[in-house]
């Protein structure tokens, strides 16, 4: 099949990819290349490869929710990536995860139907967990270079304004850290289509506690570009692997 939206050619497209709901934070990590072009910019799917320690890295826009981010991974995978790697932000459950804080998926729950739906049916239930081995290792390195870093489950909402105060009680009373919208459809998509993925979440807001990054929007910047550079040093490390 041919892309229909990431209108760049498979020589463009890099094994190892970032994947970013904002535009703005493709072009914020793009600044960690070297020589970034930019290589996709049709309905507003911002993508950018460049190089990082001399191998190329994709850094793309994937937009809000499930059917936006599944269009683009799946086309991503057509063109070449290998390693998908999604770094965006999250509402934490969980009183004691400050803003600014990062939390590793290794796993994300998610309503029945939807994007994810369409893919395994609604009366079928399908592990939606990221690789274990690029997982492991981005938890690793992360928690190495920043003071507070969570391995746990996410819940993938398929509605930015559903959550109200129950849902934050029931998701937390079962032990899943945070709220967000792509780790899912990401992980699902990887397992079926044979690539390796993992999902990496700077907490922007705690929906327990009412703390939000609007007291504090410098945090968000400085956290993704560490953990952007981590990342890329984790693809770093299996590129160099025997």
């Amino acid at each position: 099949m041919k892309p229909v939206h990431i209108l760049a050619s498979k020589d463009d497209i890099a094994k190892n990819v970032i994947v970013v709901g904002d535009p703005g934070r493709a072009k914020l990590l793009s600044d960690l290349l070297k020589n970034p072009k930019l290589v996709n910019e049709n309905r507003g799917f911002i993508t950018y490869t460049g190089l990082y320690q001399d191998v190329p890295i994709t850094v793309a826009t994937h937009g809000i929710g499930s059917a936006s981010s599944a269009a683009v991974f799946e086309e991503l995978r057509m063109l070449g990536a290998e390693r998908m790697v999604r770094l965006g932000t999250t509402g934490a459950f969980k009183e004691e995860i400050k803003v600014g804080d990062v939390i590793v998926a290794d796993g994300a729950a998610h309503p029945i139907g939807g994007t994810i739906g369409m893919y395994i049916g609604t009366e079928n239930c399908y592990p939606a967990s990221p690789d274990i081995e690029l997982t492991y290792e981005i938890y690793k390195k992360l928690k190495s270079v920043l003071p507070k870093v969570y391995l746990g489950g996410v819940f993938s909402s398929d509605a930015f304004y559903a959550e109200n105060p129950q849902f934050v009680e029931i998701w937390s009373h079962r032990n899943i850290l945070s709220v967000e919208m792509e780790c899912a459809t990401l992980f699902t998509i990887a397992r079926l289509r044979g690539f390796k993925a993992g999902g990496v979440l700077v907490v922007s807001d705690n929906l327990k506690t009412g703390e939000s990054v609007l007291a504090q929007p410098e945090i968000l910047k400085t956290r993704f570009l560490e953990v952007g550079k981590t990342l890329m040093d984790v693809f770093i490390m299996f590129e160099k692997k025997p």
